[in-house]
């Protein structure tokens, strides 16, 4: 018998980059804590699970219409974590079956994923992956994992691969909801919002190409006490000067002031350019991203926005003006710069994790 589970992306509205900055603070506690205001999107991976004999077998639909897979892995941890470090499509999702394989011995699991989120476009598609592997094994095998442990091994199996990534992107595990995120060396602690209004927003994926890696290894660069001024600028920007900032972007939100949210990320953007860019200018240069951003229609129709996830020309967000001037930004970007737009909204209504059943072009059930 198969189950149907549902993982959204995540956008982070403010504060990107600073959760691996805050992470230094377990040795070098001079950094300052990093802080983040992150939001599920509405486009996220649907799958369908069923046990296996003995392996993992997954395989996946892209939004583009391939496919990828079926891959089939022995259970066994060697196996597993060779093809975690390999490189391949599925590799985060090994590091994540041989993280659960290490910690809880179960079974072996076919997963077939049908993803309307972009792949490499900043909105957490590999920990979204990583985070249905580690649910998949609790549902079908029933492990006792709490959202914080599938969290965990979801982190743990993405590193294991040699990304380089902090502990933000795993908030997808936590459904729809907006949060604030704290990180103090290895101390993680996710504080639920509640927004005051609706706020409507628009990601665009720019159909470009950026190097996640690479940004983040540049970045990663600057700490914990890297000589020059970019380096201290880097430091600065993702410390108190972050955490200035993010609050008051919570500060907006809770308010449900849309403006206010919108002209705040304009400002976040600016700061981003002239602080952080410049550790990595090869990737953060991103004329994709400032070519929606300035466009007549981003300033006739939204109140600002910025890049996602650690920038560069992967995805851009904005808050729109309304729900109907939303539909017409979407309208207008897509045909004028051949992107693709798709809504994220934000409201107060507290939203329960979705797992209805899928239809997929699948041989489970």
């Amino acid at each position: 018998m198969s189950v149907a589970l549902f993982v959204p992306g995540r956008l982070c509205l403010l504060g990107e980059h600073s959760d691996w900055a805050g992470g230094y603070r377990e040795r070098f506690p001079e950094i300052a804590p990093g802080l983040c205001l992150v939001t599920g999107t509405d486009p996220g991976l649907h799958a369908e699970v069923e046990p296996m004999e003995g392996a993992l077998e997954i395989e996946a639909w892209l939004p583009d219409g391939t496919r990828q897979g079926p891959e089939r892995f022995p259970l066994e941890p060697a196996a597993l974590d060779f093809a975690a470090r390999s490189g391949g499509f599925f590799s985060y999702a090994a590091g994540v079956a041989c993280e659960v394989l290490e910690h809880h011995r179960p079974g072996g699991l076919r997963i077939a994923i049908r993803a309307d989120l972009p792949v490499g476009r900043g909105l957490s598609s590999s920990a979204a992956v990583c985070v249905l592997v580690a649910r998949a094994f609790a549902r079908v095998h029933d492990l006792s994992l709490s959202v914080d442990d599938e969290m965990e091994l979801a982190y743990a199996g993405e590193r294991r691969t040699g990304s380089v990534c902090g502990r933000m992107d795993q908030i997808c595990a936590y459904g729809h909801r907006p949060s604030l995120m704290h990180f103090d060396g290895p101390t993680l602690q996710v504080e639920p919002l509640l927004p005051g209004g609706t706020i409507p927003m628009l990601v665009v994926d720019l159909r470009r190409g950026k190097d996640t890696r690479r940004i983040l290894a540049d970045l990663n660069a600057c700490f914990p006490d890297a000589p020059g001024a970019v380096a201290r600028g880097v430091r600065e920007a993702l410390g108190e000067a972050n955490r200035v900032l993010v609050q008051r972007g919570r500060a907006a939100l809770e308010a449900g002031d849309a403006r206010g949210l919108g002209e705040l990320m304009r400002e976040a953007q600016a700061f981003f350019d002239e602080r952080i860019a410049p550790a990595s200018p090869e990737q953060l240069r991103a004329p994709g991203l400032r070519q929606v951003l300035s466009h007549p229609a981003a300033r006739e129709l939204a109140w600002g926005g910025k890049g996602v996830g650690s920038q560069g020309d992967g995805s851009a967000q904005l808050v729109a003006r309304g729900p109907g001037e939303r539909d017409a930004l979407a309208q207008r970007l897509t045909a004028e710069l051949g992107v693709r737009c798709f809504p994220v909204t934000v409201a107060p209504v507290e939203e329960t994790e979705s797992e209805m059943p899928v239809p997929l072009p699948s041989r489970l059930g």
